[in-house]
């Protein structure tokens, strides 16, 4: 692809370059690149992306623009709230480079499409939040023999790594099993520092660019860890696993599986940041109007908010007392195994969890606050504050 004098203007920063110049920027406009995920690691990197002159851009997601997104999803505003994050995605994109194509993907990313989408780019760049798409984007491109430019962000802490099984491991290779279903919180639980996906996510655009351009010494067999907190970068080693179930010598893994079945939970999706754990069949649940229509006539009525203190300090319904995930297993001699107990937090997933903790332990009587303190704010108290 040859360049106008335009883009020799535009990217007139990098034709000076003797390591980009002109033949490396006619690489960038002729490459594609699929962005799974426009959330905090996607915002960066497609900015990056579409401003280096990368010449075709997917980007995949199914969520909409939520107020909340805006603390580190970038490329979006006030004024994309409630509209799709692809399209959302793609109007910044094309204001900032009307020269590129952009192709979106308003869906989940699964194993009936993975193949399909995948096989029309070059590189794919994980920017997920989910162990079930990491372990489907990582096997799809396994089997395709397209290089998977993964990156993960938890509060100050976050991970970047090329995995390419041509010429290196595979994320397989570092993590054969997921961790078992909660033991990972995920960022809604935990929180993360705004600015972190956008240090990782341009860390992944420049490992991309790398690719292209054929320059450089990309993040193969390599995990970048980097501590923004205390700003200290560690660089671990990783090897190809002969005994990998799909890049190594005698694969078992040889077509897509069941993420959700292998990953032990219900799927995390693209923008759900705070996986809700499926109902238990023995733990019932009560919806916030009922609760609150309960909370009226039973003064005495126990709720154990289970949530952390800092989110406590945030908003808490009156009458409520804290005893966080953490702790309930230290602190359940607080209560009386005889009463009716309801247990709550901020959707729902980290209360279930504790009540079955609560049943496992001989209480008799514990229910789940259906949707937590975000849908009682939401449905019955309009004033209190969200996060």
């Amino acid at each position: 692809m040859e360049l106008s004098n335009d883009e020799i203007s535009r990217y007139s920063r990098h034709l000076i370059m003797p390591e980009v110049g002109l033949e490396g920027q006619k690489k960038l406009k002729s490459a594609s690149v699929l962005c799974i995920g426009a959330g905090g690691l996607g915002s960066p990197l497609a900015l990056y992306l579409a401003a280096a002159g990368v010449g075709k851009i997917g980007i995949l997601d199914f969520d909409v623009v939520d107020f909340s997104n805006l603390q580190r999803q970038v490329i979006h505003s006030e004024s994309t709230i409630g509209e799709l994050k692809v399209d959302s995605a793609k109007k910044r994109l094309l204001e900032l480079n009307s020269d590129i194509d952009i192709h979106t993907y308003n869906e989940r990313f699964t194993s009936d499409n993975a193949m399909e989408i995948v096989k029309d780019y070059d590189i794919v760049v994980d920017g997920t939040d989910n162990f079930a798409t990491r372990y489907l984007t990582n096997d799809v491109c396994v089997l395709l023999g397209k290089p998977n430019v993964y990156g993960s962000i938890f509060r100050f802490e976050g991970q970047v790594s090329v995995f390419d099984a041509e010429r290196g491991p595979c994320y397989r290779c570092l993590y054969p099993e997921p961790p078992p279903p909660g033991l990972v919180p995920s960022c809604a639980e935990g929180g993360v520092l705004g600015i972190l996906p956008g240090v990782v996510g341009t860390l992944q655009a420049s490992e991309v660019v790398k690719l292209i351009i054929g320059k450089g010494d990309p993040l193969i067999g390599r995990l970048l860890f980097l501590d923004v907190l205390e700003m200290e970068p560690r660089m671990l080693k990783l090897s190809k696993d002969p005994e990998c179930p799909i890049c190594g010598d005698n694969p078992t893994v040889t077509e897509l599986i069941d993420y959700e079945e292998f990953c032990g939970i219900g799927r995390g999706e693209l923008g759900q940041e705070d996986v809700q754990e499926k109902p238990s069949s023995e733990i019932p649940e009560i919806s916030v109007e009922e609760f609150a229509e309960k909370k009226k006539t039973n003064g005495e009525l126990i709720l154990i908010d289970v949530r952390e203190p800092h989110e406590y300090d945030i908003c808490k319904i009156d009458g409520s007392k804290l005893i966080p995930l953490g702790e309930i297993s230290q602190r359940y001699g607080e209560l009386n195994p005889d009463d009716e107990i309801i247990l709550q937090c901020h959707h729902g997933g980290r209360s279930m969890k504790a009540a079955n903790f609560l049943k496992e332990k001989g209480f008799k009587n514990v229910i789940n606050l259906k949707g937590g303190i975000d849908e009682w704010a939401e449905k019955l108290d309009p004033d209190m504050a969200r996060y």
